[in-house]
């Protein structure tokens, strides 16, 4: 069997299984969040923090509840670093330098998940455990939580109350997360991840001296990482490494988790309100540039001249072979589409245009089908800037599931979709201008420009990847790719809920004749154009200086 045809017999496969679980998990998850009844788990867990679950909440308290969550999330993983040296299970790890401290829990909290460090040689089994890992639940039941509000914001009318924060994120992980991630956790040990908190031993001589490996549970952090689209890996080559990703089937297993809430959950919306078929105009344009991507990244990873891609059949630096250009292809594609950030190749080594393909699906908000939660609710942002489009075509005022988009709901909309070109652009200028941060490229010219532009890319779009070119282990990255990270996820988490309370004070709006029917591919279409038009206005500057000069050079 040819390299080609075993990478699309996988896409196949994914494809399948994907199809397989979307409706019985999309509806699950529409249940979760719209049932008013209570497990005895959270009962007791609502008890213990003073929560009330069933009073409602306005957008404000809303967002004041996500708000100190992630605060105090912040702190404590924070405070967990610091105090690593003195903390039992740290394998002898020394506390986390303050800079590096803030990286990592800023990353955590907010989903991205970047790391400036080795994860084998820096963190002991208190913080991977306790801290990070307890992380890649919470921030992603977080990111649904504000999705599920912003469904309701749809669903409901005439009220501004959008659901209560405290029991969305404790059914979210208590009902959706733990169980999917414990079954995952037994499939990835089943096929070979390791589980245990072994500590750091010696596995034989390598090159004249000894070679160390530390244990850990690597199988069930690894199954939430790729579940929550977080990304951290436990070992600094992420899901390269053996022990987080042994075989061809579990890279296609993980890659399965990735992609698995963000689609299923168009199938939630769909359902919340009232509709399945716009649950299934969204999975189609989401699916649409997905599928896309992904054709592109095996083409012109196959595709490349020369006589080392020959003899390799096609661009195999950087890429593991039991893998191949197929499963790295559809990894790469599906973690930069999504906020996961976990990586089975080094995106560095990718081609030119495979290198600008990862850099663009985070450009694009990472909505196709994007992070849990964060993807759904950005692809519904993209959605009403699309009807907007259409109305000022048509000379009628715009309305998207029987609300009308007025200017309130506009100027929300523009300010989610630029915050994170703002970031991505104005921190890279300064990077490539201030004299130092330049220091930290391996590579000069355009990839080394990539390199930049990549970080903070990844970072204010909440992925967490790197080009794994560039030493972001300084004070200068460490500190503004942890502020990119802070306001590319809560201020979008602003506008999102302030749309949300405000399109729930509304009365619906009948559908006339002249009403936009947004569940029928004519919609998809103009939904795929705006978000590749938007993205290509905003970012392509950037993107001619770095990955199109290096791939046409």
């Amino acid at each position: 069997m040819g390299p080609v045809l075993a990478g699309v017999l996988q896409l196949v496969a994914l494809i399948a299984a994907l199809a397989l679980v979307h409706v019985p998990l999309g509806n699950y998850m529409a249940k979760v969040y719209s049932s008013d009844k209570h497990w005895r788990v959270e009962k007791w867990i609502y008890k213990e923090i003073g929560a009330n679950p069933d009073t409602e909440m306005r957008w404000p308290a809303y967002l004041r509840g996500v708000l100190a969550f992630s605060v105090v999330g912040i702190l404590f993983l924070y405070g967990l670093q610091r105090l690593q040296g003195v903390l039992p299970g740290s394998l002898g790890f020394s506390s986390i330098d303050p800079d590096q401290a803030f990286n990592t829990a800023v990353s955590f909290v907010t989903n991205t998940n970047w790391q400036s460090y080795y994860g084998e040689q820096a963190m002991g089994h208190v913080v991977q455990t306790a801290g990070l890992a307890v992380q890649n639940f919470v921030s992603a039941a977080v990111g649904i939580a504000v999705a599920v509000a912003l469904v309701r914001g749809f669903a409901r009318s005439r009220t501004g109350e959008l659901g209560n924060f405290w029991a969305d994120l404790v059914r979210g992980t208590v009902r959706i997360l733990v169980p999917l991630a414990g079954v995952a956790a037994i499939v990835l040990v089943a096929c070979g991840a390791i589980q245990n908190f072994s500590g750091i031993h010696e596995v034989g001589q390598f090159m004249g001296g000894s070679q160390q490996w530390n244990g850990g549970a690597v199988a069930s952090q690894e199954a939430i990482k790729e579940l929550g689209t977080n990304g951290g890996g436990y070992f600094n080559a992420n899901s390269a490494h053996p022990f987080e990703n042994p075989t061809p089937f579990s890279n296609l297993f993980e890659i399965f988790l990735i992609l698995v809430i963000p689609f299923s959950l168009t199938r939630a919306f769909g359902v919340m309100v009232g509709s399945v078929k716009q649950g299934y105009a969204i999975l189609a344009t989401m699916g649409t540039i997905w599928l896309g991507f992904v054709a592109l990244m095996m083409w012109t990873e196959f595709a490349h001249h020369g006589p080392a891609f020959e003899l390799a059949k096609g661009a195999m630096e950087g890429k593991e072979v039991r893998f191949g250009i197929g499963g790295s292809s559809i990894f790469a594609v599906s973690t930069t589409l999504t906020s996961t950030g976990a990586v089975d190749s080094f995106h560095s080594s990718f081609t030119g245009l495979g290198g600008g393909i990862t850099m663009l699906g985070m450009m694009l908000g990472e909505i196709a089908p994007g992070g849990v939660g964060s993807g759904l609710y950005g692809m519904l942002i993209m959605a009403i800037i699309a009807v907007f489009i259409a109305g000022l075509m048509v000379g009628r005022t715009p309305e998207y599931l029987g609300k009308k988009i007025g200017t309130r709901e506009i100027k929300l909309a523009a300010c989610y979709i630029l915050v994170t070109p703002a970031l991505v652009l104005v921190f890279t200028a300064f990077a490539m201008a201030l004299p130092t941060p330049a220091n930290s490229m391996t590579n000069s010219g355009a990839h080394g420009f990539s390199e930049i532009l990549y970080a903070y890319t990844s970072a204010s779009n909440n992925n967490g990847s790197a080009f794994a070119g560039l030493n972001a282990d300084t004070q200068w990255f460490n500190s503004t790719l942890g502020l990119c990270m802070l306001f590319g996820r809560f201020l979008p988490m602003v506008f999102v809920l302030a749309l949300a309370g405000s399109l729930a004070e509304q009365k619906p709006v009948p559908a006339t004749a002249g009403t936009l029917r947004t569940e029928k591919p004519l919609f998809t279409g103009l939904l795929v154009g705006a978000i590749l038009i938007i993205t290509g206005l905003t970012y392509f500057p950037a993107l001619a200086l770095g990955p199109l000069a290096e791939g046409l050079a």
